[in-house]
């Protein structure tokens, strides 16, 4: 049995999705045709213990039409899921000259119970009890007092209808359990996939905050060594040793992102330290040799006693200074670069990168600008902001202000 007819022989017909067609019309399941069968027999046992109650202080012809009557009445409870308001109204009206339809009329109640909103079910009932007390003195019974008997049958119809609307609401719950499963899964997947989204755009920012600036050294030297064969052989010595360097750190670096994708407990070398602002010295001579004319002004308040710049703001001002220094290489080569880095705990760190416009023909280097909306995201991510676009002198300007707590 699969999982899809398990459900189905659990869920009673009124919670099972119509066919194909789009009928409304219920499907009879398994378990359907066991509760209609047991409500079948329970009716025709009361029927019978009412026939033969009856049977002692009636007529041949009386006996006849309950015994018909409650075969029809008990055959009719098949219906009870197609047309359970019209059977428990029809049901009723024949109990006041049957009494042997009195378990069938039970049965149709708690059918309706099941199925229909309280109105309904309260107008039915009504007309069941009113029924029944008719019946009382149409169709009396002699070893009983009237009295009693209206009682019982009063008492008898509150109880079967509070049971099937105790069953609706149980199976109202039920429901409600399983669709707020199905939303808190679907919630789930969805928190997941957007979890996903943001690590793979995080790790996109790292990878290119990372290897743009060591490609775009690898491009520029390169690019010298093919203009300038007939350079002397210092020269193209050094550039080769900056290829080699930068293309070992870009090595190095793509492994530090890769590490960060493996499993726990994987052997890899992505322990190596981030970069902070204590390395920005580092970044700017690295520049240096590549040939970039750089000055970096350092305004930072170390002195004892104050709190240190947080590192992931110092790691944070170092991508910026890096992605800054890069399109500065890419776009404006040869002009002097400006790295001012200023602040104080309590008023914020400011990170500037700025350049004049070059004074010849710049080579066209591609690039998609990925570079300055991941910096606008990070910087915003530290709970900063930051600021770019062309400078007063025609050059291009790239500001950013980090927090950094007193």
């Amino acid at each position: 049995m699969t999982r899809t007819e398990r459900q189905r022989w659990l869920l009673p017909s009124h919670l099972v999705e119509p066919g194909e067609s789009g009928a409304a019309r219920p499907r009879r399941t398994v378990r359907d045709w066991i509760v209609d069968t047991s409500l079948f027999l329970l009716a025709a046992l009361v029927g019978l213990i009412a026939a033969d109650a009856g049977a002692e202080y009636s007529s041949e012809p009386v006996i006849l039409f309950d015994q018909l009557a409650g075969a029809a009445a008990c055959c009719a409870l098949w219906l009870r899921r197609r047309w359970p308001v019209g059977l428990a109204v029809g049901l009723s009206l024949l109990s006041v000259v049957a009494p042997v339809a009195g378990g069938a009329v039970l049965a149709s109640l708690f059918s309706v119970a099941v199925r229909r909103p309280f109105r309904e079910v309260a107008w039915i009932g009504a007309l069941a009890v009113a029924a029944s007390t008719v019946q009382v003195f149409i169709r009396p019974d002699p070893t009983l007092n009237a009295g009693i008997a209206i009682l019982l049958g009063f008492v008898l119809i509150l109880l079967v209808t509070a049971w099937g609307m105790l069953v609706r609401s149980r199976r109202q719950l039920v429901e409600a359990l399983r669709e707020r499963a199905r939303r808190a899964e679907a919630e789930a997947e969805l928190r997941a996939a957007q979890a996903q989204r943001l690590a793979r755009e995080a790790i996109a920012r790292e990878m290119h905050d990372v290897l743009a600036h060591r490609l775009t050294l690898l491009s520029v030297h390169a690019g010298a060594l093919e203009f300038r064969p007939d350079a002397p052989p210092e020269q193209i010595a050094r550039a080769a040793g900056v290829i080699r360097d930068s293309a070992h750190e870009a090595l190095q670096d793509l492994r530090e992102i890769i590490g960060v994708l493996r499993a726990p407990g994987e052997n890899g070398d992505g322990d190596r330290p981030q970069p902070t602002l204590a390395t920005l010295d580092a970044l700017v001579a690295e520049s240096r040799e590549a040939g970039a004319d750089i000055v970096l002004e350092l305004d930072v308040d170390t002195a004892e006693g104050e709190p240190a710049v947080p590192a992931s703001t110092g790691r944070t001002a170092y991508r910026i200074a890096q992605e800054g220094l890069t399109n500065c290489r890419k776009h404006a080569p040869g002009t002097k670069v400006t790295v001012t880095v200023s602040g104080r705990p309590g008023e914020g760190l400011d990170v500037t990168v700025h350049n004049p416009a070059p004074a010849g023909p710049v080579p066209h280097v591609p690039g998609s600008g990925q570079g300055l909306i991941g910096l606008t995201e990070r910087a915003a991510l530290a709970g900063g902001r930051l600021e770019h676009g062309p400078a007063p002198d025609g050059g291009f300007a790239l500001h950013a202000w980090l927090p950094w707590p007193s």
